[in-house]
């Protein structure tokens, strides 16, 4: 297979002093920081903008006349000042049916922020109303990507991702992906649909959903609850819960509380639900049985859906999916906290930046950090149908969710996210786009991306040293201390790039792109980092000179200084199949011109034969040509003249078009 990038080049050893001008880092100093954001745990990022609705659960829609009024006739008098904060004051106080009545009062604010040079409150605004709008936003989108277009990832497509691991593979020893899309197998699926993972504290105990049982109420399929042991390292064969947590009803979406001592499931369709489906709770018993199961009654359920519970790290807090009346879309997440009797508050809406017109469903809160995963069609950014997304709680506030990459998303559908409690395994459920029915469960390390420590910044820029402009470039991103994948991205438009990575981690960045040589950098992360890369574009016009090809006086043997150029040079060539290169052997003129002409050639021809050994490449696309001392750059008065004169010229020579 043709790979598709340039060599890894190791810049700052190899590459003469004008291809790399500057590569600098910027550490970000803790005490310049605002103490708010001292006070943020590394398990979290820095707070972002929030906008507080806190009408949300009290009131379904808020409706003043008289202030839009008013505020209709500044906006015709042009009186933008004055209508800002009135309009702003105004949206404070949204219901969630306003989010989808009056969205056009969230654009217009969003507006007015970015006519007052408020970006920040423009993109939050402008994301909310793509969230909830029920009409044409094509307009707003344009608006919106036009502030994005400089701050959002531009991820590579999974397939072009993994053709540059493999050309990472063959020129590099960093650790290839420990695998994606890794189905879970006989034991645990089925040829029905299999989902719903949870694990418990101690992460032996695998519990999931699945349809394979045929004959339930009214002898249709029939979802129970099963659960599988690990046994040194491997799943045993699945097994029914069985009565009385299994029942004739339909029964799913579970999660244990740390002692193992209380399971949160749903059921659907009983006698005692409040509507299709309903949470429970059972208490196991003294045998090991379990027993006492309950409705968690009116404050959590309601007439609708209510299903895929799971808890807090203190068990104080349940999150869980509804599609009950009052919601901001086809089904939101809630949550309900323990009261001090010991019951569950009414449930409320965890608001309009991680819900929206869509469906968020299969919460998933991780049980050491405040990370909420779930699966959302409703997101701005995502890459099939249901992708999985994170959102940090940071003083309270729910964060943008965040895609967690195509190295768990791909084009089908992705549900029920869990990961383990040291943050190694994820667990979840995903359909091929064909087959959205037909879930399985899978399991593979966890990639960067939806790690709950990934949250300190490394921030980079590209561009030409010569032009100063911004290169297009694929930069990946390799955690040399545990062989984590991180997704691959394009530079965006402006050159800069950014990752979330795990603090005080080896990574190595690599910079690839067909138009200059790549660039390789180690990075020893502590804390926020700003890394400025400076390259030249190959000018295919003019050879380039490596400083470290340097043979010993008189001599034309290949040394081990010079192995390391000489194989970027061939992985080149091996990469770019059309391509010729002109090798030129040069000397001063110091002795004999005819033994410095036949010095040159020899010297030529002995760089051209370890190329081709090397990647074994015909020896047609090599010219090898020694002009001993007849082409100097300069005039040779000094021995630093002589030196330069003395040199080996690589010309890489384009196919014609």
């Amino acid at each position: 297979m043709k790979r598709l990038f340039l060599l890894v080049f190791l810049l700052l050893a190899f590459l003469a002093p004008a291809m790399v001008q500057a590569q600098q880092i910027k550490h970000v100093d803790p005490d310049d920081k605002a103490e708010a954001n001292l006070q943020v745990s590394k398990s979290q990022p820095a707070p972002e903008l929030h906008l507080d609705f806190p009408n949300l659960n009290k009131i379904p829609y808020y409706h003043d006349r008289k202030k839009l009024s008013l505020i209709h006739r500044l906006e015709k008098r042009k009186q933008y000042n004055k209508v800002l904060p009135l309009l702003e004051e105004y949206v404070h106080r949204f219901g969630v049916q306003n989010f989808y009545k009056d969205t056009q009062l969230l654009w217009r604010l969003g507006q007015l922020h970015e006519r007052q040079g408020n970006p920040e409150k423009a993109k939050a605004l402008y994301r909310l109303v793509l969230k909830h709008h029920r009409s044409d936003v094509r307009n707003i989108m344009s608006y919106y990507d036009s502030l994005e277009q400089n701050t959002k990832d531009y991820y590579v497509p999974l397939d072009y991702y993994y053709e540059l691991v493999e050309y990472r593979k063959s020129i590099a020893t960093f650790k290839p992906p420990k695998g994606v899309y890794l189905n879970m197998g006989n034991p645990i699926n089925s040829p029905y649909a299999d989902y719903g993972p949870t694990l418990n504290d101690e992460n032996e105990l695998l519990i999931f959903t699945s349809k394979r049982n045929v004959g339930g109420l009214r002898n249709r399929t029939n979802e129970d609850l099963y659960f599988s042991k690990q046994n040194n390292g491997f799943w045993e064969e699945a097994q029914s819960f069985g009565k009385p947590i299994n029942s004739i009803f339909n029964e799913g979406s579970a999660c244990l509380s740390r002692d193992g001592s209380t399971l949160y499931f749903a059921r659907c369709e009983a006698p005692d639900s409040y509507g299709n489906c309903d949470i429970y709770m059972a208490t196991r018993q003294e045998d090991g049985s379990w027993g006492e199961i309950k409705n968690l009654g009116a404050n959590v359920n309601s007439s609708g859906w209510d299903s895929q519970p799971t808890l807090s790290k203190q068990e104080d807090t349940l999150y869980f999916a509804s599609d009950r009346l009052g919601g901001f879309g086809l089904s939101d997440i809630y949550f309900t906290h323990k009261t001090k009797s010991g019951g569950w508050a009414p449930a409320q809406n965890l608001g309009p930046v991680v819900n929206t017109r869509e469906s968020e469903v299969s919460p998933f809160l991780h049980p050491k950090f405040q990370v909420l995963y779930f699966s959302s069609r409703g997101q701005l950014n995502h890459f099939g149908d249901f992708d999985i997304y994170k959102t940090y709680l940071v003083q309270g506030n729910w964060q943008e969710p965040r895609n967690i990459g195509p190295l768990v998303n791909g084009r089908g559908s992705e549900y029920y996210f869990t990961i383990d409690a040291g943050s190694r395994n994820l667990y979840y459920a995903r359909s091929e786009a064909s087959d959205i029915q037909n879930l399985d469960l899978y399991s593979f390390p966890l990639p960067m991306e939806a790690h709950p420590l990934a949250v300190t910044k490394v921030e980079g820029i590209l561009t030409d040293s010569v032009t100063r402009k911004p290169l297009s470039a694929v930069v990946s991103v390799i955690d040399m201390d545990n062989g984590i994948e991180i997704s691959s991205k394009y530079v965006r438009p402006d050159g800069s790039f950014e990752f979330n990575l795990i603090d005080n981690t080896r990574y190595m960045i690599l910079i690839q792109s067909p138009d200059f040589f790549t660039i390789e950098r180690e990075l020893e992360l502590r804390g926020d980092t700003s890394i400025d890369f400076m390259t030249s574009v190959i000018d295919y016009s003019i050879p380039i000179v490596f400083e470290n090809i340097e043979f010993d006086p008189m001599q034309s043997d290949i040394t081990p200084e010079m192995e390391p150029i000489l194989d970027e040079v061939a992985y080149f060539m091996i990469d770019h199949p059309t391509h010729r290169l002109e090798i030129a052997g040069h000397t001063d003129s110091a002795g004999d011109p005819d033994f410095n002409l036949t010095l040159s050639q020899d010297r030529a021809e002995a760089i051209k034969r370890y190329i081709e050994r090397k990647v074994n490449i015909g020896g047609d696309r090599i010219d090898a040509i020694g002009y001993g001392s007849s082409v100097p750059i300069r005039e040779e008065q000094t021995e630093e003249d002589r030196r330069i004169n003395r040199r080996v010229e690589f010309k890489i020579i384009k196919p014609r078009n």
